[in-house]
């Protein structure tokens, strides 16, 4: 099988309503989308969900990527000789992670096509099935509350409650939330580097009679030692999620204790080649993983979900980043009931031709 032709194009997508995080508001994503056509007949396709505060990347640095380097490179290739060209990618994008992600995500689909199978199984897999939480952005309280039970009602079990600017605050939040759907949801609460280490040790403390179920990247992401102290002195898995971006990365946090669980983005690590990778070095260590999400389209959910469905660890997923977004192209390639994702009973990523 060979590539013999393939498309760039970028794709920006409204979101239904804008959502704010502890250093950002957010109102549109453009995804950047690649598709490939082979010598066999099979279509393959890839996405880039670029974001300058993650990834270091613009929607035009990728297409900039692609017309430069990336379009040439993939033409006339093979696909299983994947760990060849994703090397050679790397060598050439080396701080672009989002671009090497939406050419990885082509090239498993297209071998899954070739073998038949829906990824994750040409993955391993090892579930065909998973919970995803459901993301509430920084609002206020009694609209935090509401959310909350609408979604509770709608049949999420998990809720990721962001925040990370006022701790009493959130600690209402927190509490009023329980209060409202009971004992059988479970809340995460994501700080988005916001926090001071005794910030995040008092906001756990005081919360511990709600039962927050995990705490991710609660500080500056730059320090890794700011996250090995609030593990050492909180109660629940500290989750480092801004904080990891390469190999190295998984490697220097896991072996020094600094966290107790890390939450793997395709776009911010390079895609499923490198996030296997990652995942093992957590697994060597007895860590546990969480596949996370940007702003993407379906296609990029698919991917993330695919990847989590292979592997035993992984055994969280925050995959909600397609729910809220207008125009996209890939709207139900991946199924939502009851807060559980499902992937698409098809070859490869589920898109085809």
């Amino acid at each position: 099988m060979k590539i013999t032709r393939l498309e760039c194009w970028a794709h920006a997508m409204p979101l239904t309503e804008p959502y704010t995080i502890a250093y950002e508001t957010i109102s549109q994503t453009v995804n950047v989308f690649l598709k490939a056509e082979t010598d066999i007949g099979l279509t393959g396709w890839g996405c880039a969900a670029p974001d300058m505060a993650v990834t270091l990347e613009t929607p035009e640095m990728v297409m900039a990527a692609f017309h430069d380097f990336m379009g040439p490179y993939l033409e006339g290739a093979d696909p299983f000789h994947y760990t060849r060209i994703m090397a050679g990618l790397r060598k050439q994008l080396p701080h672009q992670p989002s671009s090497l992600a939406m050419a990885d995500m082509m090239l498993f689909d297209l071998m899954a096509q070739k073998a038949g199978e829906p990824l994750y199984k040409l993955l391993g897999g090892y579930r065909n099935c998973m919970p995803t939480s459901i993301t509430i952005g920084i609002m206020p309280v009694a609209e935090t509350v509401e959310r909350a039970v609408d979604f509770s009602r709608r049949g999420f079990k998990v809720i990721k409650l962001k925040g990370g600017n006022n701790v009493d605050e959130d600690v209402e939040k927190v509490a009023r939330i329980r209060q409202a759907v009971g004992k059988g949801m479970e809340i995460r609460f994501d700080a988005n580097q916001g926090y001071t280490v005794d910030q995040a040790i008092a906001f756990i403390h005081r919360t511990e009679h709600y039962k927050v179920e995990l705490l991710e990247q609660p500080t500056d992401k730059h320090n890794e030692e700011l996250l090995k102290e609030v593990a050492l002195n909180v109660p629940v898995p500290v989750m480092a999620d801004e904080s990891l971006m390469t190999l190295k990365d998984v490697f220097h946090l896991t072996s020094r204790g600094c966290i107790d669980m890390i939450n793997i983005k395709l776009m911010k690590v390079g895609g499923i080649l490198e996030g296997l990778h990652i995942n093992s070095v957590a697994k060597a260590d007895n860590v546990e993983a969480m596949v996370g999400c940007m702003d993407e389209s379906a296609l990029g959910i698919a991917a993330g979900l695919h990847f989590a469905l292979s592997r035993p660890n992984i055994t969280y997923a925050d995959l909600d980043g397609h729910l809220d977004l207008l125009d996209d192209p890939f709207s139900g390639l991946v199924r939502l009931e009851e807060g559980v994702l499902y992937p698409a009973d098809k070859p490869g990523l589920g898109v085809g031709g």
